[in-house]
């Protein structure tokens, strides 16, 4: 054990260290609002005083500057995603309700928790702001600058991101026993290399923005085309639709039959893929939070057992409590064993999730484009436009939290079924109990295989006595229709008291799959776990229902190329106006009469649309008859 004073000096260290995540937190709010009235002043902000605008009651020098669209980007993906992942650190910061910049009641707690979202936000959001700003080369000096100083600013102290969670601080406080023995020097490493890597990527990106602005800037280089309406992989899904599908399909792999299956003509948002880093790092960090609290309680369990083992040797292991304390003993040693085991199954089923996610996303995002809304339940086929756009916002961060909580959740009942699992197969293996172990194992499994055995009975008895035969020789299975009903009433009356007492097992057994599958699955929330008729009291379930309807509304290829087409057809047409009209007005010194203004009007009406050549009214002239042959000539062409 530790002296008072070493004991007195690392817990100082646990203030610091939680003292300066939070000061970091307070203070990089300074250069953030710096940039973003920067970025504000050099936004231009168009159709500002439009019907449906309300950024006019803003001053007029300033600019309202969008981080990320969250519907319908579709480039720089991987920027904001690794964007996002620099943020895992403070996010598990609030996670870990390790944000209490005041002493409030707790029915406030939610207020807190909603400024320190919104101070994380702001932390954040130059990183967003100069990757999306058009003013690429200002956005990239300020966006490198900040990232720099981030990442300085990110060197931990000793204590490390371990000192973030409440729930280790309060441990720690509680027992005085240090954790930085767990780590060691490793320990800022450990923790913080996620967060650094992004940062180190963002400056590798702003770096690569600012040389090629300058260029741009210099003129060495053909300045970037704005970011068009109709993306390249919506254009190539419509064109997928039009074209007429193979003959033959061609031959798959067995990682595309089996797990993923690109498809060109889909991206995923950048709101999905910056979802999906965040959660993969604030899982890894959530997983070494969890094992550093595993190897402190598993030291103070063994000063625990030392303890056991002192009582039984003065009693010269005859007391009454001897056999008591042994059990004990082995249960906290299996336990141990199998909570490190089913780390790693835990974490691998959440990641699997991860994945599974992104491929239902892009599942169900098809079946709505394709007018398919049978996989989803009946409620939910007209959600409410207010919940789905709310919906947008609450996917990201319900997603990471589900995960997390699942983890932990799967992690302790993989757990407690790895212990069932030990102590009915194991163990007595152990303790040369190997006949009475399989002596049981086998009786219960006759138990079970017998009264499976008695249902499949029942089915076959019905299926050959009480059902009327086939009406036709392609019939799958007989009709509805009973056969034998005296039979039959002796045998639902014989049968009605067992079912009873087989109804008890059938319950027992429902809870229990309802108990394992509802645990499984509590981390997917795309898919419900409640039962038919209830799918609205699963929030995350709805969330996830709104943003899909969202995506669906903003992002349907057809939809947006039927606008695009709209959009070009009008600037086409506008153009093509400006340019007669101002041929037509260019000679203000010679005279043009109506006639002659009327025909070249006709004439560029024809040549605008061929077809209305075939429903002129016909003349006699020959002069006429040539001009019509010449038209239709040059529509051919």
């Amino acid at each position: 054990m530790l002296s008072t004073n070493e004991r007195t000096r690392q817990l100082n260290g646990t203030c610091a260290g939680s003292v300066h995540m939070e000061l970091f937190l307070h203070y990089s709010l300074i250069p953030s609002l710096f940039i973003i009235l920067i970025l504000s002043f050099l936004q231009r902000r168009e159709h500002r005083r439009q019907r449906d605008d309300t950024s006019y009651l803003l001053a007029n020098d300033l600019g309202i500057i969008i981080p990320l669209d969250f519907v319908s980007t579709f480039s720089n993906r991987w920027s904001y995603g690794i964007a996002f992942g620099a943020t895992a650190n403070k996010v598990m910061f609030l996670f870990s309700e390790g944000y209490r910049p005041l002493q409030i009641p707790q029915w406030a707690q939610a207020f807190v928790l909603l400024i320190g979202g919104i101070e994380v936000g702001l932390s954040h959001f130059p990183f967003f702001a100069c990757l999306s700003s058009e003013f690429r080369l200002v956005s990239s000096v300020l966006g490198f600058s900040y990232s720099l100083v981030c990442e300085k600013g990110r060197t931990p102290v000793p204590q490390g991101l371990f000192l973030s969670c409440r729930f280790a601080i309060t441990i720690l406080h509680i027992t005085q026993c240090p954790h930085g023995q767990f780590w060691g020097k490793y320990e800022a490493v450990i923790f913080y290399w996620p967060s650094l890597l992004c940062l180190s990527f963002l400056l590798g990106r702003f770096l690569h923005m600012f040389v090629k602005s300058l260029r741009v800037h210099l003129g060495w280089e053909l300045q970037m085309e704005e970011k068009p309406f109709l993306e390249v992989h919506q254009a190539e899904h419509v064109k997928q639709l039009l074209r007429k599908p193979p003959l033959q399909e061609k031959k798959k792999s067995w990682f595309e039959t089996r797990i993923y299956e690109w498809d060109p003509c889909f991206q995923f948002p950048s709101r999905m893929i910056g979802t999906t880093v965040l959660a993969f790092i604030c899982l890894y960090l959530f997983i070494i939070i969890e094992f550093c609290i595993f190897m402190y309680v598993r030291d103070e369990l063994n000063v625990f057992e030392g303890e056991l083992e002192s009582y039984i040797t003065s009693k010269n292991q005859t007391g009454t409590l001897a056999p008591v304390i042994l059990q004990v003993k082995e249960l906290m040693n299996v336990t141990k064993g199998v909570w490190v085991v089913t780390i790693f199954p835990a974490s691998l089923t959440c990641i699997s999730y991860l994945f599974h996610i992104l491929a239902c996303y892009r599942k169900h995002m098809k079946r709505l484009w394709a007018g398919n809304k049978h996989f989803l339940p009946l409620k939910f086929h007209n959600p409410s436009s207010s919940e789905s756009v709310v919906a947008i916002a609450r996917y990201s961060g319900w997603q990471i939290a589900y995960i997390l909580w699942g983890y932990l959740i799967i992690h302790v009942v993989q757990t407690l079924c790895g212990v069932a699992i030990m102590y009915s197969l194991v163990l007595p293996i152990i303790h040369n109990r190997s006949l009475e172990m399989l002596q049981g194992l086998g009786v219960g499994i006759l138990t079970i295989s017998i009264v499976l055995g008695l249902m499949i009975l029942q089915v076959w008895v019905a299926a050959s006595l009480f059902l009327q035969p086939k009406m036709g020789t392609a019939d799958k299975q007989k009709p509805l229709a009973l056969n034998n009903r005296k039979v039959f009433h002796n045998f639902s009356y014989f049968l009605f008291f067992y079912n009873v007492l087989l109804g008890l097992s059938a319950c027992l057994s429902r809870l229990l799959t309802s108990c394992i599958l509802g645990t499984w699955l509590i981390a997917r929330i795309d898919r419900t776990i409640m039962q038919s008729g209830y799918e609205r009291a699963d929030m995350g379930f709805r969330a996830w229902i709104g943003m899909l309807f969202v995506d669906h509304y903003h992002t349907n290829p057809v939809l947006v190329s039927f606008c695009h087409i709209l959009i070009t057809g009008h600037r086409e047409r506008s153009l093509q106006q400006a340019i007669k009209y101002g041929y037509l007005n260019q000679s203000p010194g010679h005279r043009i009469s109506a006639r002659s203004r009327t025909r070249w009007l006709l004439l560029q009406t024809l040549i605008n649309n061929p077809r209305l050549v075939m429903l002129r009214k016909s003349k006699p002239s020959h002069g006429s008859r040539e001009f019509t042959q010449t038209l239709l000539t040059c529509s051919e062409s």
